[in-house]
């Protein structure tokens, strides 16, 4: 069944209005999203069209005390629905980096495509030049906060921890790669985008970017062209960022850094750091050819205090993620399979989280 009849107004309410249809009726990437809407079924019937009234109450008028977020997207603002619901409403900036296509695209990607490692969104509002989504609250915030720039008193994360994460990103990819028909390419995956639960489960977030693979394209091979480069500088496939051409391998790629990143501690790209290690794939790269100089790369935060094996397979799957030959990257499913034992996850195998 299409997904399209969340979509048509459902608001008597002259603040609300339903999703703006897209300003330019050939626009590739919108027609071919709307498809994977229609491939994948229904959205949820709790999507909902919001009144920009309905969320300025919930957040206090969008008050600086409610802010939990900001970026060239926007301000996130923790805010509570009528019922009580807790939620994280983004509320985008009019001259901000995502735009009317960016949001008509999250919409309908998390309306229609529903797994546990995906941000659940909740519902949207469209009413006049207000563009906003309405997230369920993850309490934890992203990654970033949690791995960088840690503060004195605040407890970094144990290893087990850091490959639950992983392992929960993987298996979000996985699904976008595997499941959605066609497949989906999220095209930004960096730290601020894993959001976490109270247990530290991993969400993906933000699909403003995401773009649609070939259709019955399981080998992640088949070439997709994309218009322009989009992206996180460091995180981009380097093939992506040579040419414009994007497949699911280029996620893999993107994978690959952010584990690199769980493993060491180390944003991608650091210039506080000397000349050498200021690009983190560039540094380990030479480490990458000899496991028994593997343990360097461990975060100083945990203080040694990891299974060698586990630390040395992380490595060799992050290795095998950032190899330069997009066709020799494992697909996510495999990268899935790896992480699935290396934490205290494996006696239950791979379906435990």
């Amino acid at each position: 069944m299409s997904c399209f009849s969340c979509f048509s107004s459902k608001n008597t309410d002259n603040e609300g209005s339903s999703i703006p249809a897209p300003s330019s009726p050939d626009n590739l990437r919108e027609r071919r999203t709307r498809e994977v809407a229609a491939r994948n079924g229904r959205p949820s019937d709790n999507t909902k069209i919001f009144t920009f009234r309905e969320l300025a109450t919930a957040t206090s008028n969008f008050r600086q005390e409610n802010l939990i977020g900001e970026g060239g997207f926007g301000r996130v603002y923790k805010g509570k629905l009528d019922k009580g619901q807790i939620v994280a409403v983004k509320q985008l900036d009019k001259n901000g980096l995502q735009g009317e296509k960016e949001f008509v695209v999250e919409v309908l990607m998390l309306s229609c495509l529903h797994h546990s490692n995906l941000v659940n969104l909740i519902g949207y509002c469209a009413a006049g030049d207000q563009r906003i989504l309405v997230y369920e609250y993850m309490p934890l915030g992203s990654l970033e906060d949690h791995l960088f720039d840690i503060e004195p008193n605040q407890k970094p994360l144990d290893w087990n921890t850091r490959i639950k994460i992983a392992l929960g990103a993987a298996k979000g990819l996985e699904h976008l790669h595997d499941k959605a028909d066609p497949p989906v390419i999220y095209r930004d995956l960096k730290p601020s985008n894993i959001l976490l639960n109270r247990e530290f489960v991993a969400k993906l977030s933000d699909f403003g970017l995401a773009k649609l693979g070939p259709v019955g394209d399981t080998t992640g091979e088949t070439l997709n062209v994309s218009s322009r480069v989009m992206g996180t500088y460091g995180y981009c496939a380097p093939e992506y960022q040579r040419t414009g051409y994007l497949t699911v391998k280029s996620d893999v790629y993107s994978f690959g850094v952010v584990l690199l990143e769980l493993i060491t501690g180390r944003r991608v790209i650091d210039t506080m750091r000397p000349s050498h290690e200021q690009n983190l794939i560039t540094w380990a790269q030479p480490i990458f050819r000899d496991p028994s100089r593997f343990p360097q790369l461990a975060d100083s935060l945990l203080r040694g205090e990891f299974p060698e094996k586990s630390l040395n397979q992380a490595v060799a799957v992050a290795a095998m993620c950032l190899q330069e030959e997009p066709t020799v990257r494992p697909l996510m499913s495999d990268v899935v399979t790896a992480l699935s034992f290396l934490g205290p996850y494996s006696s239950t195998g791979p379906n435990h989280l």
